[in-house]
């Protein structure tokens, strides 16, 4: 099933390639417009809300099961098409728990298919730094890589998200200060 995304969603705008572009900065916008895709979709009953915090941040906060053949908790929003265009990688400060999460980036707006993704690892309270290359993203589809699938093109992402799916059962929380595309 291909589902778009919600139009009304605010698209954010191109910066000048070769920049440092904030994408989101949680000290001046809301994490209230950002989807929640949990596992829900596929039958299983993981938890999870992107809520913003009073100090600045904004917080993606929830419970991972693995009952039902579930495994994942997930948030996503809109970017303008050509956001990232001659961007070489992402940055985000963050937050995090102890545990694995995941950067996923999708070339259209459907609601299931192709994302790419890189992983990366949280030190539990402490405020980290994340630089992940475009080059480390690879494409995955309900977890699998599909065969044939072509490498990410910055240029063409229009959507951004964050994901939790370390088969890891209990709480997990993911605070986020801002996410920057650049050099």
């Amino acid at each position: 099933m291909n589902l778009i995304v919600p139009a009304a969603l605010t698209l954010l705008a191109a910066g000048t390639p070769g920049d440092t572009t904030r994408l989101f900065d949680f000290a001046q916008e809301s994490a209230e417009e950002w989807i929640v895709v949990n596992d829900g979709v596929m039958g299983g009953v993981s938890r999870s809300a992107f809520v913003d915090s009073e100090s600045g941040y904004a917080s993606f906060q929830g419970v991972m099961s693995l009952d039902n053949n579930g495994g994942f908790a997930s948030v996503r929003h809109r970017i303008a098409p050509g956001a990232l265009d001659g961007q070489s990688g992402l940055a985000l400060r963050i937050r995090g728990d102890g545990r694995s999460y995941q950067v996923r980036l999708r070339t259209d707006l459907n609601f299931d298919g192709i994302a790419y993704r890189a992983e990366f690892k949280t030190v539990s309270g402490e405020w980290q730094t994340i630089t992940i290359p475009i080059s480390q993203f690879e494409p995955t589809w309900r977890g699998r890589r599909p065969p044939g699938a072509p490498p990410l093109e910055a240029g063409e992402v229009q959507q951004i998200g964050l994901m939790v799916a370390d088969g890891i059962e209990g709480p997990f929380q993911l605070d986020v200060e801002w996410i920057r595309a650049g050099d």
